[in-house]
Order: C-alpha cells, then sequence, then structure tokens
C-alpha cells in the first residue's frame, strides 16, 4: 500500500485488526517523534488496552505494566506506567478531539504525557486544547470500534504490532 507520507503513518495491528494513523508532526513535533522511536523500538507490541470506554475512547501504550510478556507486566497496574524516556512538554492545539482522533494521554500535569495514549471513538471536544492530538485514524476505524470495553478490561485487547510505515516498504 501506497502512502502519502510513509515517515509519518503509523501502521497499527490489533487482535482486532489493523488500524493505519496519519501523524501529525507540523501539530505536535515531540509527541510524533516520540510514538516513532517507541514503535521503532518495538515498545508497543503487545500492550494492552487497559481503558476502554463506550462512547469515548480506547487507552493503551503503557509499554511498562501493559505490555503483555514484558518483566512488568501487571494487569492490575497497566495504565500507571510509561517509558524509561523523558516525560514530554505539551503541545496543545486546536485541532479536534473527533472520531479517530489520536491523542496522548497524560495526568494531572500537562507535561506529563510519555507512552499512553487513546483513540476517540466519538466527538471529544471537551478534551481540546487539554491534550496533545497527534495524529488520526485514516483507515481501520471500524476495528478500533471493536475493542473490548472497561475500566480495567478483563482479558483485553492489545497491539501485535506498531510500526511506521516507511519502515516496511
Amino acid at each position: 500500500m501506497a502512502y502519502k507520507d510513509p515517515e509519518n503513518t503509523i501502521l497499527l495491528e490489533t487482535t482486532k485488526g489493523d488500524v493505519v494513523i496519519e501523524l501529525y508532526p507540523d501539530l505536535a513535533p515531540g509527541h510524533v517523534e516520540r510514538i516513532k522511536e517507541l514503535a521503532r523500538e518495538g515498545a508497543y507490541d503487545g500492550v494492552v488496552f487497559h481503558r476502554v470506554i463506550d462512547g469515548f475512547m480506547a487507552q493503551t501504550g503503557d509499554v511498562k505494566f501493559g505490555k503483555q510478556g514484558g518483566s512488568s507486566f501487571n494487569p492490575g497496574r497497566a495504565g500507571m506506567g510509561g517509558s524509561d524516556k523523558p516525560d514530554l512538554k505539551a503541545e496543545f492545539s486546536n485541532a479536534n478531539h473527533g472520531r479517530g482522533a489520536c491523542s496522548m494521554a497524560r495526568s494531572q500535569s500537562p507535561n506529563s504525557a510519555n507512552s499512553q495514549f487513546f483513540i476517540c471513538f466519538d466527538d471529544a471536544a471537551f478534551l481540546n486544547r487539554q491534550y496533545t492530538v497527534w495524529g488520526q485514524v485514516i483507515e481501520g476505524m471500524d476495528n478500533v470500534d471493536k475493542i473490548k470495553r472497561g475500566e480495567p478490561v478483563q482479558d483485553p485487547d492489545s497491539i501485535v504490532s506498531m510500526r511506521v510505515a516507511a519502515d516496511t516498504e
């Protein structure tokens, strides 16, 4: 498959099917760089969708406690960890948290995003300018819709692999 900008396209294989995400390096350069860096390290492979709220979003990306087969995997703590890289400075914008928006999860501190992210099921404009949108699902949103719901999710779906399209050509 030919993508407009393979270096800024993520190929996400989930247990529910494939998802293609267009990255927004102009909107969130630091976050896009981190997503690509972790994807290239294979850090997201095997990571569960630990918090999935119907009508809102599917959250994943805890590469510490949410990575199945990882040394620190702990389903009870999934969502509390991140990578060993420093937290990111917020890159808030006017981008809408609409259906298919990919945005970085964080704690109360605006500059606490690290590796966790979420994909919006529906419009969540109340998050605008408070969370960093770094991409948009351009294919496979029907597969995101199939991800098992829960807070926490019992027997959760997961990321099988997450790659930068440029690396797969």
